[in-house]
């Protein structure tokens, strides 16, 4: 398992890196202003679906269901994935028309603060132009949970980069031309569109090349069940993003306020993609067939090791981003049109989001262990009594921190679905953790503590007012390889886990390691 939890880490490492790269040129491109708040309300809604679709989400329905046809049949699983595959394409281009005449409704309920500003005018035509990417998002999607059911999650992990590399090579010419915001947004927002054909493409090449799936349309009994069982599991896997999108919708009275929301969460998303992405991806899969197979012994150990890699990435990342926000942010961001106000607002925001970082983290580690048994309803709920918590929260704290209450808000969202899910698992099927992860976590816990200390020391004393960008990359560069130094060796020295670990885990399939 945890062979197949690096691999998938590894392909969204790679994708989250790119998304850096990507992200740093659309804020150099079209700044924090009027332009730059209606893309980002676009493309969060794209984002929105694309994530509710893949990064793991249909696993929670698609992989148990297919799973169990395959024990008894192998020609009935085949069936059932091309009517899934089918259907699904189907129901997601019909949601993509529909969207597009809905569209100005769409985004006055997602941005109601852009109601009366040419903001919303930018904002729908720019929702139009990527509104393509979401139906072919659902093949895509099915294709990526049919080859991650059968463990093959080399495809799963890298295909996504297609989508920055598509977008990135774009904003190159853009650059190269010299054209002006109002060109530069809509041209990447037909980008998106057309990254989406890409990727479709490539994976309906793949799957050609192993067997052919049947495809049919069908809206019978036992496609309703799926669709009743999957929907639920995809809005509860979207959680940290629908945080997010009730987060703009409070954000869009204040000019400026969505875009330093999106750039912080965008750091969020590096971390939370490695851990979470890899435990939807890979968790639902070992954990189904450990209950088919009633091996509890095996169940708990899943659980385990998934919940201490879980904080011991999320924990020191969690640390590290709060120590490091305004230069990090500053690094990444400050170029061309983001000016050095906009550091300092994005870098606080940042400071707040990654209080929830943990919980999120959480959520994802724990949600595998609710898909496995095909309840979606109880990650759904939770998720919802989240959103409520954050809006509520996030329009109090508004009135006096601004766009830092409201990640505020967010964070509090997320603890508050991190904790319904903790009871509900411990209420429902006993969720437990081993000996060896009770002994192992609170001492994970104090090493990311003690390094987030030192490194924010270390960073006050070695980062001036302002250095050259140069300058800034290698002293981050430094504090951040010596920070995962000093984890390692508190690690070791906790006896939580030795540098060996990680090489003979990848040697290893056994889940009770």
């Amino acid at each position: 398992m945890i062979r197949s939890l690096l691999t998938v880490s590894t392909g969204t490492l790679a994708s989250r890196l790119l998304g850096f790269v990507r992200d740093s040129m659309i804020a150099a491109l079209l700044g924090t202003g009027a332009i730059a708040d209606a893309f980002v309300v676009a493309f969060q809604l794209v984002n929105v679906a694309r994530r509710l679709l893949s990064e793991g989400a249909l696993n929670a329905a698609l992989v148990p269901a297919w799973l169990r046809l395959r024990q008894a049949d192998e020609g009935a699983a085949a069936a059932f994935a091309g009517r899934v595959l089918g259907t699904v394409s189907a129901a997601l281009l019909a949601v993509a028309l529909l969207a597009g005449l809905l569209m100005p409704a769409i985004i006055t309920a997602l941005a109601p603060g852009f109601a009366g500003r040419e903001t919303l005018q930018f904002a729908v035509t720019d929702a139009r132009l990527m509104l393509p990417y979401v139906a072919f998002a659902g093949p895509a999607t099915v294709l990526l949970a049919l080859a991650s059911a059968q463990s093959r999650f080399v495809l799963t992990a890298f295909s996504p980069l297609l989508f920055n590399i598509a977008l990135i090579a774009v904003m190159i010419a853009l650059i190269v031309t010299r054209q002006d915001a109002g060109i530069v947004a809509p041209a990447l927002a037909t980008t998106v569109g057309i990254a989406g054909f890409l990727q479709v493409s490539i994976l309906a090449l793949r799957r050609g090349e192993r067997v052919a799936t049947p495809l049919r349309v069908s809206f019978d009994k036992d496609m309703r069940g799926f669709l009743a069982r999957a929907v639920p599991g995809m809005i509860a896997s979207s959680a940290p993003q629908l945080l997010m999108v009730a987060g703009a919708i409070i954000a869009s009275s204040s000019p400026s306020a969505v875009s330093w929301l999106y750039f912080a969460n965008r750091l969020i998303e590096l971390p939370l993609g490695i851990v979470g992405v890899a435990m939807g991806t890979v968790l639902i899969p070992e954990l189904t067939r450990a209950l088919h197979g009633g091996d509890h012994r095996i169940i708990e150990g899943a659980q385990s090791r998934a919940l201490e890699l879980a904080a011991g990435l999320a924990l020191p990342a969690t640390a590290g981003l709060i120590a490091l926000s305004e230069p990090i942010v500053r690094l990444l961001f400050e170029h061309g049109a983001f000016t050095a106000a906009d550091t300092r607002s994005t870098a606080q925001a940042l400071i707040w989001l990654a209080l929830g970082l943990p919980a999120h983290v959480l959520v994802k580690a724990l949600s595998p262990a609710f898909f496995a048994r095909e309840d979606t309803i109880a990650p759904l709920l939770a998720t919802l009594k989240g959103i409520v918590v954050a809006v509520v929260f996030a329009v109090l704290l508004d009135h006096f921190l601004g766009a830092d209450g409201i990640a505020a808000g967010v964070a509090i969202g997320a603890w508050s679905n991190a904790a319904s899910l903790i009871r509900h698992g411990h209420a429902t099927f006993g969720f437990s953790l081993d000996d060896a992860a009770r002994r192992r976590l609170p001492r994970i816990l104090v090493a990311a503590l003690f390094m987030g200390g030192l490194l924010w020391l270390a960073a006050g004393h070695l980062i001036g007012d302002r250095p050259h960008t140069l300058i800034l990359a290698v002293v981050l560069i430094g504090l951040i390889a010596a920070a995962m130094a000093l984890y390692g060796l508190l690690l070791a020295a906790l006896g939580v886990a030795t540098w060996r670990d990680p090489v003979n885990a990848i040697r290893s399939r056994d889940l009770r390691q």
